[in-house]
């Protein structure tokens, strides 16, 4: 079972438009989304979608948090999130013909107490995967997320910035950064796949058993002690890039999940990925194509 943690839940506001924005004019729209969304919550969708046995928790707070928490349970997600004083966030997409905006909420403050119940709540599941996913709210910071991993014998993987990759002090089974993510975590270029692989190397060598890395147009990596892999990046219409790093994550966990080597589990991320980038927001498409695309994905070991 994998469960997921994200520190920082949001609902997601998205919102496509057919006329480009401008300064002082109305647009308007019918075509908009309101999805559950941060990286923890989106992986444990995707991996739900897959069949994969999942659970979520986190911290939430009214009035957000109550639609959040009720739009989960009529997807039929197990979840149990820590109550917190201050709302949850909103995060807006908004999807105009010149290109995608995007405006995300710092989120709410977190006490210590509601960081020790957390703790308590993933300590009582005792999950064989651990996953943290997403930006930490005010109130916590990457020593908490160290704590997590520490607490139990759990593998743990992480999908957080860079920055606080670069400060994270345990052991970690996996992590997942995209290619500013490994810029800002190791101080590398990261322009080219072989200088993400170097840099994926760096942080292997900082404490990550495995890295995954999206890389966008030019596909994702995976580097082990086994190696680099690099696969290219599925030809797909993309219509939203939200949630393409945590569905890249859901379909490598699941793999692992089933006993999958490193270049299935990485031509598995893959073709969930592209299957995600092609709807609006943060909603789970049909996924039963997945091992299709997955045995056309074409990996190559650098």
């Amino acid at each position: 079972m994998i469960l997921t943690v994200t520190p920082n839940p949001a609902l997601d506001y998205t919102v496509e438009l057919d006329d480009p924005l401008d300064v002082d004019t109305v647009v308007r729209t019918d075509g908009a989304t309101l999805d559950a969304g941060g990286k923890g919550i989106n992986v444990s969708q995707y991996l739900r979608a897959m069949d994969t046995e999942t659970a979520a928790t986190g911290f939430l707070g009214d009035p957000f948090g109550r639609v959040l928490e009720e739009q989960l349970a009529r997807e039929g997600l197990d979840a149990a999130f820590v109550s917190v004083d201050e709302s949850t966030r909103l995060n807006q997409t908004i999807l105009a013909p010149e290109g995608e905006y995007k405006v995300n909420q710092d989120g709410p403050t977190v006490s210590a107490g509601a960081v020790d119940d957390l703790r308590s709540h993933v300590a009582s599941v005792a999950p064989p995967t651990l996953v943290v996913g997403g930006s930490l709210p005010p109130g916590m910071a990457a020593d908490d997320v160290d704590a997590l991993a520490a607490d139990g014998d759990w593998e743990t993987a992480v999908d957080v910035g860079g920055e606080t990759l670069a400060e994270l002090e345990e052991r970690y089974a996996l992590c997942k950064p995209n290619d500013e993510e490994l810029a800002a975590a190791t101080g590398m270029p990261t322009g080219t796949v072989e200088e993400c692989i170097a840099a994926a190397e760096e942080l292997r060598e900082m404490g990550y058993e495995r890295v995954v890395a999206s890389l966008g147009a030019e596909g994702a990596i995976l580097v082990s002690e086994d190696g680099a892999l690099h696969a290219e990046a599925v030809d797909t219409a993309v219509v939203d890039t939200v949630g393409a790093g945590d569905s890249l994550l859901s379909g490598v966990l699941a793999a692992f999940d089933d006993g999958a080597d490193d270049a299935t589990a990485l031509a598995t991320g893959v073709a969930v990925a592209s299957r995600v980038v092609g709807v609006p927001g943060t909603s789970v498409p049909d996924l039963s194509a997945v091992p299709e695309i997955r045995d056309a994905v074409r990996i190559s070991r650098h």
